[in-house]
């Protein structure tokens, strides 16, 4: 009668399952990169309890409003593309409409300084299609509005907003020689990139309002 082999215990230790587990734990807690949502990076002015009243004149103030209806509103004319933004906020910064001799503003600049500081090109399209009396006096005169509606979507405010800051990107590029895509990318922390960030920025301040938004329909 042929004999049964000892076939020995068949039995998995898991002894050390726990402690295995819990290295791959810390491993991955360690090396996974938690993907964070990112907002708008904006500078907030500090709270005030009664903000002074600051008038300006309406033809210092480019209105784009964003409805209930998702539709966006430039100066209340509705408007199909929202990429056309940015060349409305280029013209209407840049438009140099009625000049002051006068040093104001934190750079303490005339706004004839601040125009014979652009290059020549840019100087061209100002005197060709710009210096409208009806439209800013000058950049540091000149104020985005962006209202929303309350139930406008936030896509198409991202979007409007990044089209407005690129306006802007585009006047700092192009005075410094770089497209606007460049200028945004400069690193402020290397001195050579942050003395053309500031030149691109020297008496034209972005001046954006948000204003609240309204209740939806409105």
């Amino acid at each position: 009668m042929a004999r049964k082999r000892n076939r020995g215990n068949t039995e998995v230790n898991a002894g050390s399952m726990a402690d295995i587990a819990f290295l791959l734990l810390i491993f991955f807690l360690v090396t996974t990169q938690i993907a964070t949502n990112k907002g708008l990076t904006m500078v907030l002015p500090p709270k005030l309890d009664e903000p002074p009243e600051v008038p300006l004149n309406e033809k210092n103030v480019l209105k784009i409003q964003l409805n209930s209806a998702n539709s966006v509103l430039v100066e209340e004319d509705i408007l199909t593309d929202v990429t056309q933004i940015r060349d409305m906020v280029y013209d209407f910064v840049l438009n140099f409409g009625q000049m002051n001799p006068t040093k104001k503003g934190p750079d303490d600049m005339t706004d004839n300084e601040v125009f014979n500081s652009l290059p020549g090109s840019m100087q061209s399209y100002i005197r060709s299609n710009l210096g409208s009396s009806k439209s800013s006096d000058s950049p540091r005169k000149a104020v985005v509005s962006l209202k929303t509606d309350r139930g406008s979507s936030y896509e198409l405010y991202i979007q409007v907003m990044d089209e407005i800051n690129a306006a802007y990107y585009r006047i700092y590029g192009e005075r410094v020689g770089l497209t606007s895509e460049e200028f945004r990318k400069l690193n402020r922390n290397d001195p050579r990139q942050r003395m053309l960030y500031e030149e691109g920025k020297r008496g034209i301040n972005k001046a954006i309002s948000l204003a609240e938004p309204t209740a939806t329909g409105g």
